[in-house]
């Protein structure tokens, strides 16, 4: 099958879970026999004149990356404005396909969206090419938000996710969760909506027994430095775990808008020296820090799927999450890990003291997630049922509609005038 998918990330440019999860798919498509181009983009600031398109085959897949059109916009202040010239310079690159040059006249039989971001180029695309426009959406603006989206910008954004969504022929979600919410917001009349779950290579990643400990307790964060991340509770929570087990420090990977505040926050709780801040890490960093760690916790309020759960699992990092989303089906309580409710300081403090407190029980949970991986994640079976997806859709007739209001729903802890 002749797929092309569509992503404002792909390896080189990642910015989060997203880049890794289309890079895995696409090589797994590939290596299954399909012809697969990914339509993506340059690092921010390529110089569109000189250099506007960047073509090149890994892994068995055609990879054309382009910058975006000028003029040039900064995403941070004009968002919308950013992926309206990044799409347009897709549509270019995406129509060249069928002619003399990259591909010589390749024409695909589906296209495969990947977020908001690229909705008007893969809706355009489909639409040229006539074929049907399959969507997988990784996260929703309403639900980052947890209903608030009064910002000018997040109700332009929800429109956007909106159009996506109403003008797909099939649509992916990660989780039961995403399904839920995916068809609350944008429903009714949507197409069908299909739960594929996000996929690892277990290969990838050692796996470490834990001995026994005979140092403080160290416990890991990686992910995004947002909000709906919860990262705040496990501050709040470690003084608490530190008078339990002394000396526990709590490390944080990753990179976000809320970096400064978490700081300040680490600050109010008192534990600003228990807690190390270490940015973005590679696979061989990560996987070092998953190895060092007595435990991860992943405390989201809100969380779409948590492919880092599955990282930690496949490396035997005993697993501390909330049941958000996509977390609650993941992590098994007492199974395969130690669960708490989003926002529940009190839980999370539970979780982590039983985890320190019974390192043999907690071994037992950390050999149990391994197992399940590789029954339930691998990328063979993920490439499989979004084929599946693939060859089930069909080109719909497009029947306009307006987009029913938001029903926002304010964060109780916020001033609902002065949101985050």
């Amino acid at each position: 099958m002749r797929i092309l998918m569509v992503s404002w990330e792909y390896p080189p440019v990642v910015v989060g879970g997203l880049g890794r999860h289309v890079h895995h798919l696409a090589t797994e498509l590939a290596a299954a026999g399909h012809e697969v181009v990914v339509l993506a983009r340059r690092p921010m600031g390529t110089d569109a004149s000189t250099h506007p398109t960047h073509s090149f085959i890994e892994d068995g897949v055609l990879v054309v990356a382009v910058a975006e059109d000028p003029p040039c916009f900064d995403f941070g202040e004009d968002m919308l404005a950013w992926t309206l010239a990044m799409g347009h310079a897709m549509v270019r690159a995406g129509i060249a396909l069928s002619k003399p040059g990259i591909a010589d006249g390749w024409t695909p039989e589906v296209v495969h969206a990947h977020d908001w971001l690229v909705a008007h180029s893969a809706i355009t695309l489909a639409e040229y090419y006539d074929v049907p426009l399959v969507s997988t959406i990784h996260a929703t603006e309403a639900g980052r938000h947890s209903g608030w989206v009064s910002g000018r910008v997040n109700r332009q954004v929800h429109s956007v996710e909106w159009w996506l969504a109403r003008d797909s022929d099939a649509l992916i979600a990660c989780s039961a969760s995403m399904q839920d919410e995916v068809e609350r917001l944008y429903g009714p009349g949507l197409a069908r909506v299909s739960v594929i779950r996000n996929g690892i290579d277990v290969g990838a990643w050692t796996f470490r027994e834990r001995g026994p400990r005979s140092e403080p307790p160290r416990l890991l964060y990686v992910g995004r430095l947002e909000y709906e991340k919860g990262i705040q509770d496990a501050i709040a929570a470690l003084p608490r775990i530190r008078r339990a087990h002394p000396g526990t420090t709590l490390t944080i990977a990753g990179v976000g808008t809320q970096f400064d505040w978490l700081q300040e926050r680490a600050r109010v709780h008192r534990v600003a020296r228990a807690v190390n801040f270490v940015g973005r890490l590679d696979h061989a960093e990560l996987l070092g820090w998953l190895h060092g760690a007595d435990a991860i916790v992943l405390p989201s309020r809100y969380e779409p799927f948590g492919i880092v759960a599955l990282e930690a699992a496949a490396a035997g990092t005993p697993l501390v999450t909330s049941t958000a989303g996509g977390l609650g089906e993941l992590v098994v309580d007492g199974v395969t890990g130690a669960s708490f409710a989003p926002a529940d300081v009190n839980g999370l403090v539970d979780a982590v003291c039983a985890v320190l407190d019974d390192p043999v029980a907690t071994q037992d949970r950390a050999r149990a997630a391994r197992a399940r991986l590789t029954a339930d994640f691998s990328w063979d079976v993920v490439a499989a049922e979004t084929v599946q997806v693939y060859e089930s859709a069909k080109r719909r007739v497009r029947n306009p509609s307006a987009r029913p209001p938001i029903a926002e729903r304010p964060l109780p802890e916020r001033d609902p005038s002065n949101p985050l």
